[in-house]
């Protein structure tokens, strides 16, 4: 039987296993570094397989090592396990049982296929030439990200090539986008603080309103992008949240702001940065204001490198045929923290489709309806397996 057939079989053998834990960890979400069930999980199912695991790694990650005699070389797996601070809104029977969270990015699907990658490749071991490193990672959703911190602990040591899967609910199930050079952007978080005068409702002219301030400078940096950036040049910015007042007859003393920056290109970075506070300050002063900007550098732009990219293209052309690989993909403004990985090592980051408009997965990431079609699982099994049995020594 060829390799890739049995990595098909294998996978599907298993897929039942896989979906089970899955939905166990879906179930029971947790947040940012306090993953630790779930990290448990991972570990035991490394250790079961008689892989050397170190816990801990990066506050509370995972990393499981199968080692090959006279393997010179190393290729690195890794998933995510965090969950977002969100209330589900679906109603499966794996429906999350935590309030206020819920498994709305697919990590739960990725910790589950990265575990279902190990066994296929253990069971496979006398056919790798390369020893493979799997890295289950907390706190992806949010900055400063765990990527860092697993690298600061060695996540990384010897590694020669890192690959990671994201769920993709843009793409139908059976296919897998790939993208050469930048695949997610760069993704600044700001905060802005309106400080105005706060009074009685009935006698606003004895105030500085922040909320109509906030109201102008919402609507003012909707020009940033397109006053100010070249269209052929990707950049957004968001407004996610205004938040003031407390009472319906006081006009509050303060508002607060926040957003997003999203950008591929330092010099629009540094543009749109730079007219975002001029904005603010423009428009607070104009209304006699002060205000108080924070503004956070996110996760640098993810990265595909092109010896990366030839292997995962090949991988997936060998299991799924070379009629289901979109490529080269669209990039997406979305970020990752497993940008850090590839700045250290030759990386590529996979989209693996999971839309299914007939059973109704049509949701997109961070949406609190959003689920996957769990029949893409054994194709992300399948594919972590075959980047690691292809690989050269």
């Amino acid at each position: 039987m060829a390799l890739v057939d049995q990595v098909r079989e294998m996978a599907r053998a298993i897929y039942p296993e896989i979906v089970a834990i899955r939905r166990d960890i879906h179930m029971n979400p947790e947040l940012g570094f306090e993953v630790h069930r779930t990290a448990g999980i991972a570990a035991a199912a490394l250790k079961e397989l008689g892989l050397a695991v170190r816990e801990g790694v990066g506050k509370s990650g995972v990393v499981g090592d199968l080692r090959i005699p006279e393997a010179t070389r190393t290729i690195a797996l890794r998933a995510d396990m965090d969950a977002l601070p969100i209330q589900e809104l679906n109603d499966p029977p794996y429906k999350s049982r935590v309030e206020g969270y819920a498994h709305m990015c697919g990590h739960d699907a990725h910790t589950a296929m990265l575990i279902g990658a190990a066994r296929i490749l253990t069971n496979l071991k006398s056919k790798l030439r390369v020893n493979v490193r799997f890295i289950f990672q907390p706190n992806e959703e949010k900055l400063p990200g765990g990527a860092r911190f697993m690298i600061e602990d060695g996540a990384l040591e010897g590694v020669d090539e890192v690959y990671g899967l994201h769920v993709w609910p843009y793409n139908p199930t059976g296919t897998v986008q790939i993208c050469e050079g930048p695949a997610l952007a760069q993704p600044d978080d700001f905060d802005i603080q309106i400080i105005g005068k706060g009074g009685h409702a009935a006698m606003p002219e004895q105030t500085v309103d922040p909320i109509i301030i906030g109201a102008q400078l919402v609507n003012a940096l909707q020009s940033v992008v397109s006053r100010n950036i070249d269209p052929k040049s990707p950049g957004v910015l968001s407004v996610t949240g205004f938040h003031a007042g407390s009472a319906h007859n006081v006009i509050s003393p303060s508002a607060h702001l926040m957003g997003t920056i999203r950008t591929f290109d330092p010099a629009v970075q540094k543009t749109m940065r730079a007219r975002l506070e001029q904005q603010v300050k423009a428009i607070t002063g104009a209304h006699g204001a002060d205000y108080q900007l924070d503004y956070v550098e996110g996760y640098p732009v993810t990265f595909n490198h092109k010896q990366a990219v030839d292997r995962a293209l090949g991988a997936t052309a060998s299991l799924l045929g070379g009629e289901n690989l979109v490529f080269p993909g669209t990039p997406s403004m979305g970020g990752e923290d497993f940008a850090y990985y590839a700045q250290k090592v030759p990386g590529c980051f996979i989209f693996l489709g999971v839309r299914n408009e007939e059973k109704g997965f049509v949701h997109m990431l961070h949406d609190p309806r959003f689920d996957l079609d769990e029949e893409a699982m054994p194709i992300g099994m399948g594919l972590h397996s075959l980047l690691a049995l292809q690989a050269e020594n």
